[in-house]
């Protein structure tokens, strides 16, 4: 049947179309993609859609996907809101008319890395053609390699820029276009804002398709080389041979990237005892063996813990499909398999990280670390023990990046958030799963040395600095109403705020929109001096911390509360645990009931 045939008989739907309550500007943006500049296939399908009008046409062009944090993320499939050929094209397109006017006296270089999505291939060689038809000199990544690589190559490669197609933990029908700048972190104002002021001037019909093949180069396993020696060189693994014998970890990498690189570098370490679970060691974009590839949900390790039953492991390790985000479980006193969060294993690493610096003569008061706003406060009390400075940034790892770029006088030593994600050094400016992978074994592996476990170390933090619970709830929101509801939550929230939480008076609210954080007591306000974002922070006299944010990647809005108690003793953890676990509970039934 002819495309214009096709198009015809959907002209006469109008009727039908609008007893949907289907909006004219959506109508509109539909048929727009009915121009011969798309591919027959992209037609037909758009036709399809406004042949039989249902909520997934309103939800593919009610709005164009947004770049923002750092790139965009998507749901799959045509339209202006769906992340395709086109709204690729076009982000990469309007992307290198910017380097190419930013570096307009030097030869601009990109590297591009993909991940084991459904068509993350194929969406990498059409964004490496749009550069290349730019005169843009392109590496990009033979096969599959983890998000942290993309970043350690950008510098390694000497390159301006870098994108990796990736939707990271998010369900199989996500996909994702990342950009980093040339100091290896993900982009920041006013690079973003710059970026997309060049996209918003272009249609579909500005992109430049067709690749100048001479201009792309496949990259292979002399980085891999590099980024391994490099981890090994920073988590500098100390403990005796003896005791990394002794270690019995279980890795999965939710059929993601880090199979590529994670078992390489634990075996160059000395840890020989590493297991595998199989079943999750293909790539594979639609995650079989998960209802989500995200090691943040306690389901993703269900296969491995069960492994680690089998083979008496000490440490399971699991991470997300591009490899910047674990989960870590550990054996309890009870001899328990146990999961830690992200903010338990963030604490444990930089506690560790710390003590060691400080043995080694090498804390001199120039030093800091980095977390975020909506992570756990204990980490701050962690830092100014051991004398080093604290560093603290939106939600977003490129926040933490960022902080080495604006205080190069300070000697950058770890940081973490509460996604389950952690950063050693600067060699790579983004949160990585395999440097993680390779520091949580090593404190394993020291904490046998001298007689403790992992489990033990991180209760003793909490007789020390006290003990932390965390807990983070989300409320999932999809399509147009969704955006609407949670934008109705946060305004909210906003406009009544509270002061009185679980019966502890609100000392200070910080509107991060605003940009002001209020005094309940003396009805000042100071400025924050963090960049503006939709987030709402509430402290209160008990030392509680509740955050609340939408997701910057899916339809969700986040609640995020951090509760504490002192801890004279190791033993009375249970029931400080399950009083801060009451109190949580408490809390959350005001925000959300």
């Amino acid at each position: 049947m002819r495309i214009c045939a096709l198009k015809t008989a959907t002209c006469n739907r109008t009727t039908t179309l609008n007893t949907m309550n289907l909006s004219l500007s959506i109508i509109a943006s539909a048929k727009a993609w009915l121009d011969p500049f798309f591919d027959v296939s992209t037609q037909k399908e758009v036709l399809h859609m406004l042949s039989n009008p249902s909520e997934e046409l309103v939800d593919s062009f009610y709005n164009n996907l947004e770049f923002g944090t750092g790139g965009m993320r998507g749901v799959m499939g045509v339209g202006d809101n769906r992340l395709n050929k086109y709204t690729l094209g076009k982000t990469t397109q309007g992307l290198s008319n910017h380097l190419n006017k930013v570096f307009k006296k030097q030869q601009v270089k990109v590297v591009i890395a993909y991940d084991c999505r459904n068509n993350s291939r194929e969406f990498a060689k059409i964004v490496a053609d749009v550069f290349s038809a730019n005169g843009i000199a392109v590496y990009l990544f033979s096969d599959l390699r983890p998000t942290p690589e993309l970043s350690f190559a950008i510098r390694a490669l000497n390159c301006q820029c870098g994108i990796v197609l990736t939707a990271s933990h998010n369900p199989p029908e996500y996909n994702g276009y990342k950009v980093y700048w040339q100091d290896g972190g993900q982009i920041v104002p006013p690079v973003d804002a710059r970026i997309m002021k060049a996209i918003s001037q272009l249609t579909y019909q500005d992109i430049q398709f067709t690749a100048q093949d001479s201009l792309i180069q496949h990259i292979d396993s002399e980085i891999d080389e590099q980024y391994i020696q490099s981890t090994l060189e920073k988590i500098d693994c100390i403990s005796r041979q003896e005791s990394k014998d002794l270690v019995k970890i279980v890795f999965t990498s939710l059929h993601g990237t880090s199979i590529t690189i994670v078992p390489q570098t634990l075996e160059k370490a000395g840890f020989k005892q590493v297991e595998i679970v199989e079943e999750q060691a293909v790539p594979d974009g639609n995650f079989p063996t998960v209802i989500s590839p995200n090691p943040e949900e306690p389901d993703s390790l269900k296969m491995a813990l069960a492994l680690a039953e089998i083979c008496h492991a000490d440490l399971v390790i699991g991470t997300d499909p591009d490899c910047d985000r674990l989960g870590v479980a550990v054996r309890n006193q009870l001899g328990e398999m146990v999961l830690l969060n992200g903010n338990q294993s963030m604490v444990l690493m930089t506690a560790f990280l710390l003590k060691k610096w400080k043995k080694e003569g090498k804390i001199n008061g120039e030093q800091f670390i980095g977390s975020t706003i909506v992570s756990t406060p204990m980490v701050q009390k962690v830092a100014a023990h051991y004398g080093v400075d604290y560093k603290e940034g939106l939600t977003g790892f490129k926040w933490i990046a960022k902080m080495i770029e604006d205080f190069p006088e300070l000697e950058f030593i770890c940081g973490g958030e509460e996604s389950f994600g952690f950063m050693v050094g600067d060699d790579v400016r983004d949160k990585d799963a395999v440097s993680a992978t390779l520091l949580m074994s090593e404190i394993v592996a020291q904490a046998k040395e001298s007689g403790s476990s992992v489990y033990e170390e991180l209760l003793q933090l909490y007789v020390d600095f006290g003990c932390y619970k965390e807990s983070l709830f989300s409320i999932t929101k999809k399509g147009m109403s969704g955006v609407e509801e949670i934008s109705e939550m946060m305004s909210n929230l906003r406009n009544n705020p509270k002061h009185l939480i679980n019966g502890s008076q609100v000392i200070r609210w910080e509107d991060y929109k605003t940009g002001f954080a209020y005094n309940t007591s003396t009805n000042e306000k100071r400025k924050l001096d963090l960049p503006k974002s939709n987030v709402l922070v509430y402290i209160t006299e008990d030392g509680s911390k509740i955050s609340v944010r939408p997701s910057g990647t899916e339809p969700k809005i986040k609640f995020y509360i951090s509760v504490n108690s002192p801890m004279d003793s190791i033993e009375q953890y249970a029931h400080i645990d399950e009083e801060l676990g009451v109190k949580i509970k408490q809390i959350l039934k005001e925000f959300t009931f």
